[in-house]
């Protein structure tokens, strides 16, 4: 009897262990299902976000009055003083080196790579095209992270669609909603992935242990991130030049060096771009939306991440203009500079035409080799690894400027989140993250539904504030901004501007 009971408890647990088993079977693939389904509408089939970063680009070209083209050389002229930071905020060069940081990684070199391969030489002319839209997105929501930033607890600029979202808008449940995704997708996931796309590529080129070179990776952004937002912005100020500059020489060696092909390449993109060759209207198409959505993936222009970087800086001379100025900058230097870089590398080592044969970060890898020999391969390694760490502490930045969303601005605050963004990245640099990665887009494609809709609706400010510091530019005055000088929506905080 007592054997009868014993054998029934275990049956009765095995039945409550497969009922359990199977509900977290079925939960898991519901979260899949809806995850896979938001990202189809959003980056897939549905292209939604293909369509609204499209049109918020025009919308902006057009209503600033294509300011990206008639005041280019006035974005490179604001650079002169922009070392200039002080106890509230760092410098504008500081803020573009940050933003630089998290917008140039993997997408630079593997992104670009994909475009080619999937849509042809055609796809880097309509790249270049959704740069130049994009830059008067990147222009209008860095205005707006400047014209609504606050101050935190220890006195530092702090600022971001969920900031404008709530004071211009008046809309606290959206702010949360932006705050959210932004925080799980840059505070701990993107992290996450970045440091597996450094381990994966430091094992597979010189077989170390994935686990030994997260162990490295974290040791390295915590002594970094420890010292908060300003030790960031001096990380990103002197990598980031390095470099960015550092690639382009290489780049430009190997166009010296293949100098009598670069007529053909050029009109092979502009060919290819408007299929005026032998595929004809099925490579259109195919260049048009490659170009459009890596150009749009690597840039990050109307996402919601850059107006965080924007935010934390005191702008020189002290208007929020001048700073959406820096960091239309910003796009520039990574999709038509960068990005170019890695085109013509490819291009011309004649691999344009391999439409759907080789994809991503081989592409690039095979045509650098075929460039510099063996030295490619690694010199590619070594890219991927520190533009992929660049971005790995440049999300921590993103991450901790919503602490104060949620009133977590404060030590504990900030030891939690630091605790869990190391440990994420440990995690990231051993796991395979395919259906992370997964939940990851479906952050970056809400926030970025978010901000879109948030920059539209406070085009008036944007637009009222530009005009201000024309006036002011034209009229040789003083330059600072002064919030009773224009008609703006909402509220700002802390007296900042008045």
């Amino acid at each position: 009897m007592l054997l009868d009971s014993v054998t029934k408890n275990q049956t009765l647990s095995t039945e409550f262990s497969d009922i359990f088993s199977q509900l977290f079977f079925n939960a898991s693939e519901a979260v899949t299902n809806t995850v896979d389904f938001i990202n189809m509408v959003l980056w897939g089939d549905g292209q939604v976000l293909i369509f609204m970063l499209l049109i918020a680009g025009v919308w902006f070209t057009v209503k600033l009055k294509f300011i990206q083209l008639l005041n280019f050389k006035h974005m490179f002229s604001l650079l002169k003083g922009s070392s200039k930071s002080d106890a509230a905020g760092i410098s504008s060069f500081q803020a573009l080196c940050t933003s630089l940081s998290a917008r140039v990684g993997t997408g630079n070199l593997a992104g670009v790579a994909v475009a080619i391969s999937l849509g042809g030489a055609g796809a880097i002319f309509w790249m270049w095209v959704i740069a130049l839209l994009g830059m008067a997105t990147g222009y209008a929501e860095s205005v707006l992270g400047q014209v609504y930033k606050i101050k935190d607890e220890n006195g530092e600029y702090r600022g971001g669609p969920a900031y404008y979202i709530k004071q211009g808008l008046n809309n606290s449940w959206f702010a949360i909603l932006f705050a959210l995704c932004l925080f799980f997708g840059y505070g701990f996931v993107f992290s996450a992935v970045q440091a597996n796309t450094i381990t994966d590529a430091l094992s597979n080129s010189y077989g170390i242990e994935t686990f030994h070179s997260g162990l490295v990776i974290i040791i390295l952004a915590g002594l970094i991130v420890i010292g908060g937002l300003r030790a960031i912005a001096r990380f990103a100020e002197w990598i980031v030049p390095f470099m960015g500059i550092a690639y382009v020489l290489v780049a430009l060696v190997i166009t010296i060096i293949n100098i009598q092909l670069l007529p053909d390449v050029i009109i092979d993109i502009v060919k290819s771009a408007f299929g005026l060759q032998e595929a004809g209207a099925g490579a259109f198409a195919a260049a048009v939306k490659n170009g459009i959505q890596r150009g749009l993936y690597s840039n990050e222009a109307g996402s919601g991440s850059v107006p965080h970087a924007a935010a934390s800086a005191s702008p020189h001379p002290n208007h929020p203009v001048s700073q959406g100025y820096i960091q239309m900058l910003g796009v520039f230097i990574d999709t038509m500079i960068l990005c170019t870089c890695t085109a013509f590398i490819i291009l011309l080592a004649g691999h344009g035409n391999e439409v759907g044969q080789m994809e991503g970060i081989r592409l690039t890898q095979t045509a650098m080799e075929s460039h510099l020999g063996a030295y490619g391969g690694d010199f590619v390694a070594a890219a991927i690894s520190l533009f992929a760490f660049t971005s790995v502490v440049a999300n921590y930045a993103y991450g901790e400027s919503n602490l104060h969303v949620f009133k977590l601005d404060n030590k504990y605050g900030r030891a939690f989140y630091t605790t869990g963004y190391l440990a994420m990245i440990l995690w990231g640099s051993m796991a395979a993250v395919p259906k992370v990665w997964a939940m990851a887009d479906m952050a970056l494609g809400l926030m970025t539904v978010v901000n879109i809709i948030a920059i539209v609706l406070l085009t008036p400010t944007i637009v009222a504030v530009t005009k201000d510091y024309n006036e002011k530019r034209k009229n040789q005055a003083k330059m600072d901004f002064v919030e009773a000088d224009c008609n703006i929506q909402g509220s700002t905080e802390d007296k900042i501007w008045k």
